[in-house]
């Protein structure tokens, strides 16, 4: 099967590289950047082994409608999309911070209650709740950004204690991270999901705060299916769910949760081919229009042209 790897290129005044899990990063001046979404896919913070077929270009569709449709809330990064895996954008200085606003109790908020924890970054979780149920109002739990290995979760408090940002900042991001929580939900209902949680990252360009990086994504999200939750959730079954939820628990299954000295599963044609489907799927019912896939033919020479004519409108 066809798919992006990696890219390996060098553009005039480029003034830097960065290959991150799933993008490849190249830094024009000091003003702009140019990311491509690559087909690579990360879980518990490892690059697994086979790369998925048009993941990129479903992630980089999804974000770049939903980076236009939320400017109104708080500026981003994005200048222009020249290419279905490319978004060339605003050089900001990151925020090590991950705003990850939570509706629903799942994922990592699961797997500490589960275990007792009633605390999650300063929040306190009401006893008597099952996996996956709603919680009395969407949550934030922070989570301090590591360069490398696992990022660790923060709280309101200790931000400002460490003094990464200013309240002022910070009460800012906060607001704005459940106004784009709310945008999100809104949005998703209308398309019979329900948008369970999610991260907002934020920079800073020129000083002012600016959201960047993905948006409502499959990578950044986790969606339910709106019309059968409350009869799976009384019936005590697991959710209908659109996210990457389920490679996380395959790879469990198989023994692998980024352990130290555990050791990646190899993923079959098969599996590949369902995670693709899964990345088509939630495209076509978040943005309700089927997936033109790009070809894989001559891939790098036409993202390459395709950045050169974004970059010369800079």
């Amino acid at each position: 099967m066809k798919a992006l790897t990696s890219t390996n290129f060098y553009f005039k005044n480029q003034t830097n590289f960065y290959r991150g899990k799933v993008r490849d990063v190249y830094f024009i001046g000091n003003e702009h950047l140019v990311i491509v979404a690559c087909d690579r896919i990360s879980a518990f913070d490892h690059v697994l082994p086979k790369s998925i077929p048009n993941k990129g270009q479903v992630l980089t569709e999804i974000a770049n409608q939903f980076l236009d449709s939320t400017s109104h809330i708080i500026p981003n990064w994005k200048i222009s999309n020249p290419d279905p895996q490319v978004t060339i954008g605003k050089r900001c200085d990151a925020i090590p911070i991950e705003f990850v606003v939570r509706n629903y109790l799942t994922g990592h908020a699961w797997r500490v209650y589960k275990e007792g924890g009633r605390e999650l970054c300063g929040n306190t979780l009401p006893d008597g709740l099952k996996e996956n149920d709603q919680l009395p109002t969407p949550i934030i739990t922070p989570a301090t950004k590591a360069s490398s290995g696992h990022d660790e979760d923060t709280s309101y408090n200790e931000i400002l204690s460490k003094k990464i940002i200013s309240k002022k900042q910070l009460d800012l991001l906060y607001e704005k991270s459940l106004e784009l929580f709310q945008f999100g939900s809104n949005y998703a209902a209308s398309k019979n999901l329900i948008l369970v949680d999610t991260k907002y990252e934020f920079g800073l360009y020129h000083g002012e705060p600016t959201l960047i990086d993905e948006i409502h994504t499959p990578d950044s999200s986790r969606f339910f299916y709106a019309d059968t939750y409350k009869q799976l959730q009384s019936e005590g079954k697991q959710q209908r769910q659109l996210s990457k939820e389920f490679v996380r628990e395959w790879l469990m299954n198989h023994g692998f949760q980024g352990l130290e000295g555990q050791i990646v599963p190899d993923m079959d044609d098969e599996f590949v081919e369902s995670i693709s489907g899964r990345y088509q799927e939630l495209y076509e019912v978040m943005l309700g229009k089927s997936l033109t896939k790009r070809s894989y033919d001559q891939i790098l020479e036409n993202i390459e042209q395709n950045i050169l004519l974004g970059i010369s409108h800079l």
